[in-house]
């Protein structure tokens, strides 16, 4: 071999490790197999949200639809005070809803302060396929919802009535959410054809100001998904998620080399070095492109399910 053909190949080889060393985690596991078993992940304590939405992917789903299918379950679940119909109302009495969804094509869809439409997660998807826009908001999308078959319904029944009526006599409002208080259900779906899709969806925070939207619908923040990465959704106190937009940061940082655990740690010292012992509670939840899930919160008491093989289990998660 010549002299000038070494120094050739030597510079490729050269060239060719940084490229992949620019690209990190997804890159250097292309030739990992395609992941043929399909995996769910999901926020909180939502087993049976999560279990229907693998057995959604199980029947041959796309990630999208099954991550929908699982978050419906806990939108028409009258006794979960933080997800759709029962969600805790405003200061004024109103339940209004977010969500957001996104598919593994990049296409995402969203809306923000709805009243008396249930199912947002699934409103948020024809956001996306029926209309030329991300976001739709308030009257605008309620309006929508009509024209595309949806029924209105009263979200505040008598439980989360009382307990407004009940709050309303020492008005204290308290955004440290946690158990009681968490204010979202984030899906990631993992399919059969090796696709990621995730919904968001959320009442938001307990008696929050009128007209407050917090991280849940906002793409990026909330909830972010690049299929060549992973995925990633957040819960907590949305406030604080926006200003790192928490879901995008956490695939990048799985693009640039993190595993899902490390990604949603770094996200959450970000915010952890900007507070000097918060009180309130941030969990972030990844699943990347090969199976693999993550998480990391700040205060006890997150937990999250993961279906795989037919197991649907719980993860407890410990605080950084």
């Amino acid at each position: 071999m010549n002299r000038r053909l070494f120094f050739n190949r030597l510079l490729i080889g050269f060239g060719s490790a940084s490229i992949v060393k620019e690209r990190g985690y997804a890159l250097k596991k292309k030739n990992k197999p395609m992941v043929k078993t399909p995996i769910s992940i999901c926020t909180w304590d939502f087993k049976k949200a999560n279990f229907q939405a693998g057995m959604a992917l199980e029947s041959g789903k796309d990630a999208l639809s099954s991550a929908i299918i699982g978050a419906n379950v806990e939108e028409e679940n009258p006794k979960n005070s933080t997800v759709g119909y029962g969600g805790t109302p405003d200061r004024e009495g109103t339940v209004t809803l977010d969500a957001a969804v996104m598919d593994h094509k990049g296409n995402c869809g969203s809306v923000l302060g709805v009243k008396k439409v249930v199912n947002v997660s699934s409103l948020a998807k024809d956001v996306m396929e029926k209309t030329p826009h991300v976001i739709l908001s308030g009257k605008g999308a309620q309006n929508f919802a009509i024209k595309n078959g949806y029924k209105l319904k009263s979200l505040l029944t008598e439980d989360s009535k009382k307990k407004w009526m009940e709050w309303k006599k020492k008005p204290i409002y308290n955004p440290n959410t946690n158990i009681d208080n968490h204010d979202t259900i984030g899906i990631l779906c993992l399919d059969k054809k090796g696709n990621i899709g995730g919904v968001c969806s959320t009442s938001g925070l307990a008696y929050k100001m009128q007209g407050r939207i917090g991280d849940s619908p906002i793409i990026g923040s909330g909830l972010y998904i690049d299929n060549n990465v992973g995925g990633a959704v957040a819960t907590g106190l949305g406030e604080e998620i926006i200003k790192i937009v928490g879901s995008f940061l956490v695939v990048e940082l799985m693009r640039n080399g993190k595993t899902p655990k490390q990604a949603c740690d770094e996200a959450l010292l970000r915010i952890y070095r900007k507070n000097k012992s918060p009180k309130f509670q941030i969990a972030f939840l990844a699943l990347d492109k090969h199976g693999n899930s993550g998480s990391s919160c700040l205060q006890e008491g997150f937990s999250y399910y993961r279906y795989k093989n037919n197991t649907n289990k719980n993860l407890k998660v410990r605080p950084i």
